[in-house]
């Protein structure tokens, strides 16, 4: 009789918060439509007038502005030039931190949009434009319209949304520390304690109204790899006077490329090592005294990261030291590994399926691409979901890739980046009480 009756209760509990989940999906969705030409107009907008990493002054601004319009508690100067603002529900319950990046990359536009970004900047000593040419821009204004929508429900919500715009993401200028690394030390998730964070990524691969997501390791960790291979500078006429540093990086190269096909089991996880900047020399005929190799290194795999690592001191010294010269190995880590908690994954599907509809939210398989979001996942569990920015009936081969001169957002897909933000908060509120 005891099962009979806990039965019931469990029914009766399952169908309350299913009417509650249904009636919260359909006032969200409402709002959310209601803020689309709003949003777009946001993000049109920040995309015009492109900021880089620790340089977002003027977004920062508009982002505060409008927050405090909606009666928020705002923290400014957050990691420089970040923004934090705290809704306060009207009931008590936990805290949940939705978290958006705002800084661009130096990359000049080619699409001919009416909103182009024009702006350009000098970076690494050359001239080049100034482009959110990874979704950024849309980020911004998919959190502010989620904000408007959850402020509207603010006297139901049982606990505390904070919402993070953060500077960065793409990194800081030489020598200065920044994103959610700064974010974080700067205690960004501290002060009402963040219990739980959620971000979105737009993705110009994946078809307007679908969502994709991946428990556990969904991105991989980025690290900078930087070596100086010294020998002895000669004329290029008179090569056995020198000890070659351009072969001698040549023969790193390669060597480096080995690493991953041949020195770690890539049936365990992937990885890539990518050398990206050869720099040494001045003139034809003369040989230079240093080469410079800079790259990077992806993994899914915190051990394979280390083997990785010292793979490369070993290949790079030892190659170095057989044709008489040096190598100087620096490694920094830029991102851990993008690591979606499985048990709030699993809590959090359903939010997804409403907000997209079940037969539009995909389990998708690891990319090789880094998002420093990892920083927030290593203080409290998090969830990071990609949402598709491609125009419907496109062939995701044929749309430019993200960090590239073309690259293009059908913003018909921002309305459900809003109505997703806004679900995973209010759901995850709702599920318990502290």
């Amino acid at each position: 009789m005891k099962s009979l009756y806990a039965a019931a209760a469990f029914a009766l509990a399952s169908s309350s918060a299913f009417a509650q989940n249904a009636a919260l999906t359909t006032q969200i969705a409402k709002l959310s439509g209601q803020q689309e030409a709003k949003v777009v107009a946001w993000r049109r907008d920040f995309h015009e007038h492109p900021e880089l990493g620790n340089q977002e002054t003027r977004t920062a601004g508009i982002i505060a502005a409008e927050l405090k319009k909606l009666g928020l508690e705002v923290q400014t100067n957050v990691a420089r030039t970040g923004v934090v603002g705290i809704l306060r529900g009207g009931k008590p319950g936990r805290v949940v931190a939705l978290r958006a990046d705002m800084d661009a990359l130096p990359v000049t536009e080619s699409n001919s949009l009416p909103f182009a970004s024009k702006a350009r900047t000098t970076y690494n000593g050359q001239e080049v434009g100034v482009m959110h040419a990874c979704g950024h821009d849309t980020h911004v204004a998919m959190l502010l319209g989620a904000a408007q929508v959850l402020s509207q429900m603010k006297k139901d919500l049982p606990g505390t949304v904070k919402f993070i715009f953060q500077p960065a993401e793409e990194g800081s200028l030489p020598g200065q520390e920044g994103g959610a690394r700064l974010m974080v030390k700067e205690g960004a998730l501290e002060n009402p304690k963040v219990d739980a964070i959620f971000g979105v990524h737009i993705n110009a691969q994946t078809e307007v109204g679908t969502l994709r997501y991946r428990p556990g390791g969904e991105m991989a960790s980025s690290d900078v790899f930087n070596i100086k291979v010294k020998g002895k500078s000669a004329h290029g006429a008179y090569p056995w006077l020198s000890v070659d540093p351009v072969v001698t990086a040549a023969q790193i190269i390669l060597g480096l490329q080995t690493i991953v096909s041949r020195q770690v089991q890539l049936t365990e996880d992937a990885a890539v090592l990518t050398v990206g900047m050869v720099h040494g020399g001045v003139r034809n005929n003369i040989i230079p005294e240093q080469v410079e190799l800079t790259g990077t290194i992806r993994s899914l795999n915190k051990e394979m990261q280390q083997k990785i690592w010292e793979a490369i001191r070993r290949t790079a010294t030892n190659i170095a030291e057989s044709a008489g010269a040096t190598a100087e190995v620096d490694i920094v880590n830029y991102a851990p590994i993008t690591f979606n908690d499985p048990r709030l994954t699993e809590q959090m599907l359903p939010s997804l399926q409403r907000a997209a509809g079940p037969s539009n939210v995909e389990l998708q398989k690891a990319v090789m691409g880094a998002e420093d979001f990892a920083y927030f996942q290593e203080k409290v569990p998090g969830l990071f979901v990609f949402v598709g920015g491609m125009p419907k009936g496109k062939n995701p081969d044929e749309t430019a890739p993200h960090h590239t001169p073309g690259f293009f957002i059908d913003e018909s897909g921002l309305t459900l980046g809003v109505k997703t933000l806004a679900t995973l908060a209010t759901d995850y509120l709702t599920a318990a009480k502290k």
